[in-house]
Formats: structure tokens, sequence, C-alpha cells
């Protein structure tokens, strides 16, 4: 799944006008000043809707509700100063174009955060003024034809180059960079830091000075003086003189849970109350510099890695949490490696951030899980860009050759299926978006029409009003699922046994809806395209019981020793 952050994401904010964070995971780490126009524009646009519903919702100006979107972004990474700038520079001209009753799509296009491209259709979100588009735009551009803004867009500078921003958007880097210890995304390091690639990704290292102690190893001399993997199992029981690591994990079968996906495994999500204006308070963002140190991921409450209870409500765990349940001696011993925009045919550029050692360490569980960036693209023509049954068993075997040198002896590899996708646009095509809820005039249809004709969709084939579109996109994400299926029963490998797993959303949509919901609650509702939290841990329930039907050995024993190793050692240090 593609990174929204450069679509819907980059609207609630200022900040995220000048911060364009790549879909690519070989830029992941990337800080990048710069923006496409069709970025720029939706950013601007979503922005812009905000700030009209802000002064709509409490009755105020333009003016004020710019002040009050401000004042709900926390310090931290300078977002609060960064958003005050920007209406320094910005705010005139938009109160001026607001009052004058034009929409967010003529403000931006009149500031040239919008450009209409010689021969390409006129992009906007809202439907077009009762005048001619040219007539309205003349008489917006009239109005601040002398703006100190629009002297800076027609010149094609950076938002970066502007007076008092080119400072703050060093500072907001290198904040970013120094909030904590800087990790490298292919680093195969844990970390005692939750984001930027820490124990939000990976378990949390209880010891970061020493290399030699990190989770899913084997206990170095059954972990009598330290706890070497990490999982809060050592010292020696005072009664009999066994290390406690021997008497609670020998012959348990440890293992560890391992994901490689894309940004549906990462959890991207963007909570709805930072676009909703009836919804916003000074709570609204308190996350946020959390996500963005993240990339806009959730992996702690992702369906394969998450260790911390559910903001849904859902009794469903994760698989970590499920195989820890099973056996407490695999705590901390699970890795998200995921990245946004991830495919079959860029794996290779961050699977050496896995963490594997073949002679020190427990076998593992791996689940490789690319569902749609395969394909999936924001061209005009996507059929041409889908990765070919071709080429994705070429990839996939060169991935599945890197895995066997890797990964221990026993481990296990999973390989799922790719969603049919027409699924999207069948549930949201009518509902209204987070942004069109307060006045009944923004649909998702409309959203993906915005996002497509700005040639940054994140999957047009499936996000389109055209039905045969859809049809041949999910015709070749069927193609490629079979193209795995394959691969699982021809392909042998010396230290995993491999195996295939069907995309189960129809099974989470059939599960979901016998628990009274709905199927477009399991969309996260911002994008409209990933699955949310919910569809997460309903699909982790699912891998679970079918796991446990079909291939109860990949789990691994029940530990009879469970209750004993949280009676001596409590949560054993937490997460």
């Amino acid at each position: 799944m593609k990174f929204p952050c450069r679509i819907l994401a980059v609207a609630p904010l200022f900040l995220l006008l000048l911060l364009d964070s790549s879909a690519s995971p070989a830029s992941d780490n990337q800080f990048s000043m710069g923006h496409s126009n069709g970025h720029r524009c939706a950013g601007c646009v979503v922005v812009v809707s905000v700030i009209t519903q802000l002064a709509q919702v409490h009755s105020s100006t333009v003016e004020a509700s710019m002040e009050r979107l401000c004042g709900y972004l926390p310090g931290k990474l300078f977002l609060k100063t960064t958003c005050y700038v920007l209406v320094h520079m910005f705010g005139a001209d938009i109160i001026k174009l607001l009052d004058a009753d034009m929409n967010a799509d003529m403000v931006c296009h009149t500031l040239e955060f919008c450009k209409q491209d010689t021969g390409q259709p006129q992009c906007h979100l809202y439907p077009l003024p009762k005048e001619v588009w040219k007539l309205t735009q003349e008489k917006a551009r009239h109005i601040v034809k002398k703006s100190t803004t629009m002297k800076y867009l027609q010149s094609g500078s950076d938002i970066c180059s502007l007076p008092f921003l080119a400072e703050i958007c060093q500072k907001i880097k290198l904040s970013i960079q120094t909030s904590m210890p800087f990790k490298d995304v292919d680093s195969d390091k844990y970390s005692v830091f939750p984001t930027l690639r820490g124990y939000h990704w990976r378990g949390r290292d209880c010891n970061d000075s020493d290399k030699n102690v990190y989770p899913g190893r084997r206990p170095d001399n059954w972990d009598v003086h330290r706890d070497s993997n990490c999982n809060g199992i050592w010292g020696v029981d005072p009664e009999d003189g066994i290390p406690y690591e021997k008497k609670f994990c020998e012959g348990s079968q440890p293992r560890g849970i391992i994901l490689l996906g894309d940004s549906a495994g990462a959890h991207f999500h963007i909570p709805p109350e930072w676009l909703t204006a009836s919804q916003m308070s000074l709570n609204s963002f308190s996350d946020l510099p959390t996500a963005l140190t993240d990339e806009l991921n959730w992996p702690q409450l992702s369906g394969a890695t998450g260790f911390l209870d559910s903001t849904s409500g859902m009794e469903e765990k994760s698989i970590y949490l499920r195989l820890r349940k099973r056996n407490r001696c695999n705590h901390r011993d699970y890795q998200n490696i995921s990245r946004n925009g991830a495919s079959s045919q860029n794996l290779k550029k961050f699977i050496e951030s896995l963490s594997r050692n073949q002679l020190l360490d427990h076998p593992a569980v791996v689940i490789y899980a690319m569902i749609g960036n395969d394909v999936c693209s924001s061209k005009a023509n996507p059929i041409q860009e889908m990765t070919t049954p071709e080429q994705l068993y070429s990839s996939v075997m060169e991935t599945l050759k890197h895995l066997n040198s890797h990964l221990p002896k026993g481990s296990h590899v999973v390989l799922y299926g790719l969603p049919n996708g027409t699924f999207l646009w069948d549930n949201l095509h009518d509902r209204y978006h987070p942004l069109g809820q307060l006045n009944k005039d923004v649909t998702y249809a409309q959203v993906f029409s915005f996002l497509s004709c700005l040639q940054i969709n994140p999957c047009h084939g499936w996000m389109s009003s055209n039905k045969t579109l859809r049809t041949l996109t999910s015709e070749r994400a069927q193609q490629l699922s079979s193209t795995l299926k394959k691969i699982s029963t021809r392909e042998k490998f010396t230290n995993f046994d491999l195996l295939y797993m069907d995309f189960a959303f129809k099974e989470v949509t059939e599960e979901w809806q016998r628990r009274g919901g709905q199927p477009w609650q399991l969309i996260e509702p911002v994008d409209g395209f990933h699955p949310n939290e919910v569809a997460l841990s309903l699909s982790a329930e699912i891998f679970w019981k079918k796991a446990e039907l079909q291939w109860p050995q990949i789990l691994g024993k029940e530990n009879p020793f469970n209750s004993q190793i949280e009676q001596v050692f409590g949560d054993q240090g937490g997460h």
C-alpha cells in the first residue's frame, strides 16, 4: 500500500505543506522539503477546507480559525511555530479569497499551489463554480494580484526558501533527527526508543550498549547472569539451582514473528479528527509528533506485531501477542519490516534490515504480505505499471533465497495473497469523506477523482469510477495470488517450510457484519484505502484460527510454565 502522507495526510497541517515523505522505501528516512505539484495542491485544498470549516463550526472569522488550528498543534518538532509562520506568510491572501466566497479549489489555484498543465483537465475537489472557471479565477487573481504569496509562488521557489521558513525547515529536520538517537531504517539494531524504527517496530532492547543482547536470540548460558534475549527471564531459581530460562523455556519451541509488508502491515493511519473540524480540539494532535517519526504508521497497534491494547475496543490480539500468550518465552520477539510503498519489486532495498542469525537465534514465523503495491499505481494508465506474474515469481524467489540464507532452521514462511480491492469503491464511493461530513459536499468518489486527476491516487486501479479498470486490477491481483500459491507448492527450502494463505478480507467482512458492523467501517476513513485497526485485528484472528487448524506446527507448543513465568517475573519488563 502506498504512502498517502503525500496525498491526504498532508491535509490537516500547514506543516505538511512543506514536508513530503517519500513513498519509496529507498528514501523512507530522508527528509524532503520539496513537493510535486499534485501533493502540494491536495495539501492546500484540504488545509483551506479545514480552515473554512473551523470558521463555520465556531462561527468565527477565517483569521480566528487559522489561529485556532495553529493553537491545536503541539509545540514539539516546531509544529506550532511553523504553523504560525505559514499563517503570517499566506494567511492574508487566504482570508481575502475566502471572504470573497472562493472555495478551497479556487484559493489554491489562485495562489498557484495548484497548477493546470497544458492539455490537462482542471483538477478540483468541489463542484465547479456556476460561473466559467476562468472568469472566477480572474476575479480571484485580481484580489491578490500584488500579494507577497503570489510573488514567491510564481518564482517557483521551494517553500523552505521563503523568508522566515528556511531556518525553521532546518530546525524541523534537525528536531526529528535528534528527538532521540537517530537510527538508520536499514539497521538491524534494536532500540530502547519507540519511534524512528525503534521498539514500535521490533522488540525493545534491554541492553542497548551490548550488540550481543537482543530479542529473539537463544539464551547465552541459559541467561544465568543476564537477560541476553530480552524476554525478561533470567537468573537462577534459588530453590533448586536451575536457571529460570532452562527451567521455563527449554524445549518450549520459542519463535518470533516477522512481517515483510507494506503500509497496510505497518498500519498506516491518519486520525480522522485531524481533518474533521467539528472534532478538533487541543487533544486532537497530541500523537502527531510520534506519528511523524513513525512515518504516519502505527506498528504498535498492527495486526501482525502490535503489542498495545487496541484503541478500537477489539478483544482480538495481534499475532505477536497470541504467540506471546502461547509461550511467554516469546516475549519481545517481533519485527515489523514494513515500508510505505513496499512491493515485491523493491523489497530487496530493505530486507537487509531483517535481523536473524542462523546460528544464534530462535526460528521465526515470517509473513510475506505485499498486498497492494504490485497492482496499485497513481499513473493514468496503471495497468502498464502492474507487476506481472513472471516478475513476481522472480522477485519472490530472490526474497525466499535471502530468507533461506538468514533464517534459523525450523522457521516458517507464509506467503499472503492479494485482496480484491473492488471492495473500496463498492463500499465507499457514495459515502461522505471526513472533509464532506459537515456540509455533505465531498464524497469518496470526488476524493478519488481529485487524486486521480492530480496523478497522486495511491491506487488508481481500484479507487476509480471505471468499473472495467477496477475489474482488470482485481484480475491481476488474482493472477499474482495464484503465482504466490504456485511458489508455495513447488519450491522447497532447507531452513523453512513454505505456506500460502489467501487474503481473508471477505471473511473479515463477514465476521464484522456478524457482529453488527458495516463493511465501510473496516477501511481507514481519511485515505479510503488501507484496512483500519478493526480489520487488522480481525485478520490476525482469522490467520491464527487457520494456522491452528492447518499448520499448528508454525505456532509452537503451548508452554505449561506460562503461569509460573508470570508469577516469578510479572509482565517480563513490559515492552
